[in-house]
């Protein structure tokens, strides 16, 4: 993670995404660089218009916030998203009751075969 941010930190700076402004912020934060990991972030980041990555992640509302609802309450489409998102989280939740109940009734049996 701390590779995106390095990258992030530079975009926001405006200083050139390579990988000796990528090694010297990480160096600067004491980090351990992995040059393999560096060239990785630098290659993939390549064709990427960072700015408009940001944007749409801030667009999209983090899986998190779905099942606690949204900051603000005043979005009708981000309360629709924490609707759907928690009635998801309850059908597997007793989807994962069910299963547990079914393995409990095994292993009963297989005590009694030994």
């Amino acid at each position: 993670m701390e590779y995106v941010y390095a990258a992030l930190l530079l975009h926001e700076s405006g200083d050139e995404l390579n990988e000796d402004n990528i090694t010297a912020v990480l160096d600067a934060a004491g980090v351990d660089v992995e040059q393999s990991r560096v060239k990785a972030l630098v290659a993939a980041l390549e064709d990427v218009d960072i700015e408009e990555a940001l944007e749409t992640a801030a667009a999209v509302p983090a899986a998190g916030g779905a099942a606690g609802g949204s900051a603000g309450g005043d979005d009708e489409s981000a309360d629709e998203s924490a609707d759907e998102g928690g009635d998801e989280a309850e059908a597997e939740a007793e989807e994962e009751d069910e299963e547990e109940d079914d393995d409990a009734g095994g292993e009963g049996l297989g005590n009694l075969f030994g």
